[in-house]
């Protein structure tokens, strides 16, 4: 089940950066991202509804589905869309990889799980497979303070995210499953988002062209439903520290696509970087034989 879960996980955010790009333009990121996990809560409300699969949650329990709307579903979000618009996407690819880093460290801290020697190797590879892959965008930046804010900005939606999967983790302990959880806390973060837009003085409008809607669907539906929940069922099945090397497997996808869509051209450290990227992996997920087996 956990090769199947990466590989939807890596699949769906692997392709959700063509969606994301058509998004652009005409509604203001806060609401565009409203509108997606509004959409994607009343969608998988209503699959729980349909099959039967409500549960019952104490008010005491909001405060982690609270959470994990804060940190998941809308401050993620809303760093990252805010880095783009000062360091190139690249640049954000790169940063975000090291949710893994994050995630081993926040198990470390908050759950005393030290984290392993492959687990760090593996992210380390990985996060310098990446850097390879958008050599162009690193080799590029300049030190400006916008750069700098653009990093920053990047880092803190990666650690959002990281605190994101501990908080899924939290939120199930009482019992409710994570459809339900999630469920919850997609409400939550829709609510904390459009308290950002109010605040901010943004007109909740959608864009019926045909691009932007059904990008819209596609993010509501494959990449947050199927996405979120695929991944946090990966985090609770091999650890946040594991599950995280997912953030590095879905660039590898994006330029993937790009490169039959948009002619992408692989460079030489474009390979390079895949083949650190492939390493971290194995490092991370291969099972190696124990030393009385080795012996």
């Amino acid at each position: 089940m956990v090769p199947v879960l990466f590989a939807v996980v890596v699949f769906v955010w692997g392709t959700t950066w063509i969606a994301i790009h058509l998004q652009l333009g005409v509604v203001p990121a806060e609401v565009s991202i409203f509108w997606r996990f509004s959409l994607a809560a009343a969608v998988l409300w209503g699959w729980l509804l349909v099959s039967g699969r409500v549960q019952r949650a104490r008010w005491r329990d909001h405060r982690w589905f609270a959470a994990l709307g804060l940190t998941l579903f809308s401050l993620n979000f809303m760093f990252m869309y805010a880095a783009t618009q000062h360091v190139a996407s690249g640049i954000v690819s790169v940063v975000f990889t090291m949710a893994t880093v994050f995630n081993a460290l926040n198990q470390w801290a908050f759950m005393g799980r030290r984290p392993s020697a492959r687990t760090l190797i593996g992210a380390a590879l990985g996060i310098a497979g990446i850097a390879f892959l958008f050599a162009h965008d690193v080799l590029d930046v300049g030190l400006g303070s916008g750069t700098i804010l653009g990093v920053l900005l990047a880092a803190g939606g990666s650690y959002c995210f990281s605190l994101g999967n501990l908080a899924s983790l939290q939120a199930t302990r009482s019992g409710i499953d994570l459809p339900n959880a999630v469920a919850r806390g997609m409400l939550w973060g829709a609510a904390l988002l459009a308290a950002v837009a109010l605040m901010r003085g943004y007109p909740f409008i959608v864009d019926w062209r045909p691009a932007y809607f059904l990008s819209l669907l596609y993010l509501a539906v494959p990449g947050s439903v199927i996405g979120f929940v695929a991944y946090l069922s990966l985090v609770a099945r091999v650890g946040a520290d594991r599950a995280a090397y997912a953030t590095v497997l879905f660039p590898v996808v994006a330029l993937t696509i790009s490169t039959l869509v948009e002619g992408y051209e692989w460079t030489l450290t474009a390979f390079i970087g895949l083949a650190l990227v492939l390493a971290g992996n194995i490092v991370v997920f291969a099972r190696w034989p124990g030393r009385r087996a080795a012996a």
